[in-house]
């Protein structure tokens, strides 16, 4: 999860079997399958990916190109072609305005939806739009959700999920864990700038999740869609790490000191308000955060892994490709 999202915990859907290695429909005794026929990719004509431009959005279209998926990309702006992919065409959407909706699913036969952080109130728009692409043919809809989500009803995804299972057709639920590719943008200033870390997430353990591999795992759901029809998945990156370790790792990959000091509940939220960010925004990221003391991000679960056929990206492969972003202004 990005820092808007809250809770860590359950990785088992209502439907799923307990002794399995991940989140399934009833009656799917193999989720994941060693015969090749089943792996190879069903083909879809074209694919919606709503919030196109952002870490995961991005790398969704990146893994749908690779497997010779045709790709529209939503963007609440006029532009002709998406940021990045020059090959892609985008439609604007709002999901404020339903008189955007039908326009962006035209043509469209599977749908890639995350929730905007600006919407909270889901029922009113997310849920909306998601009937009309249903209404307009749209098959599977790979929804990215947050960890814990179907049972903590404050985070807006849990009725999003909620929604989509009553409605029932091709779904799948993505449920991710803290992003790698936070560090490069909530963490990013802090250390570019100052060479720390600077959280009160204490010693607790986050198992972050690069949003490449999650952008994969999207694609691979949205081009076979009866494999993971009715699917919940949790994801995680491969290893545990305390924010004392991820100083290190940068501090390696960056070639310079990185230190990490535990930050007061006071302290960070006057530190962010420095920053310039929101009340709303100060009081989310503080929770989370404090949250990790108690473990809430710190179980490595076996879906992904699974999934892609190997094991995850490391936030030390993160760091390695990515050194410019924390590179210092001169």
């Amino acid at each position: 999860m990005t820092l808007r999202g809250l809770d860590k915990e359950t990785h088992l859907a209502p439907w799923s079997d307990p002794k399995g290695p991940t989140l399934t429909r009833a009656g799917q005794t193999d989720p994941f399958p060693e015969n090749e026929q089943l792996r190879k990719p069903m083909m879809t004509p074209r694919a919606l990916v709503t919030g196109a431009s952002g870490n995961v959005g991005r790398e969704v279209i990146r893994a749908l190109l690779a497997r010779g998926v045709e790709v529209r990309a939503a963007t609440s702006s006029c532009v002709t072609r998406a940021p990045l992919y020059p090959e892609v065409e985008t439609a604007r959407l709002d999901l404020r305005d339903p008189a955007t909706f039908a326009p962006a699913v035209q043509g469209c036969s599977a749908l890639f939806l995350m929730r905007p952080p600006a919407i909270a109130d889901t029922k009113r728009t997310l849920n909306p739009f998601i009937d009309a692409a249903r209404a307009a043919g749209i098959g599977p809809v790979v929804f990215l959700s947050v960890a814990g989500a179907e049972k903590n009803k404050i985070v807006p995804h849990h009725a999003v999920e909620a929604h989509l299972v009553a409605r029932g057709g091709e779904f799948t639920l993505l449920r991710p864990g803290f992003f790698a590719q936070n560090f490069g943008d909530a963490y990013r200033l802090d250390l570019s700038l100052d060479d720390r870390l600077f959280v009160p997430a204490g010693e607790g353990l986050v198992t972050f999740v690069d949003t490449r591999d999650l952008g994969e795992v999207a694609a691979l759901a949205l081009t076979e869609p009866e494999r993971h029809r009715g699917a919940a998945y949790t994801l995680t990156g491969p290893d545990p790490v305390s924010f004392y370790e991820a100083a290190r790792i940068f501090c390696e990959a960056l070639s310079r000191p990185i230190r990490y000091e535990p930050a007061s509940v006071l302290g960070y939220g006057i530190h962010l308000r420095r920053r310039g960010l929101p009340w709303g925004q100060i009081a989310v990221q503080t929770l989370l955060h404090v949250g990790l003391r108690f473990g809430q991000a710190s179980v490595v679960e076996p879906a992904l892994a699974s999934l892609l056929g190997r094991k995850g990206r490391t936030l030390a492969e993160y760091a390695r490709d990515h050194v410019a972003l924390w590179a210092r202004a001169r």
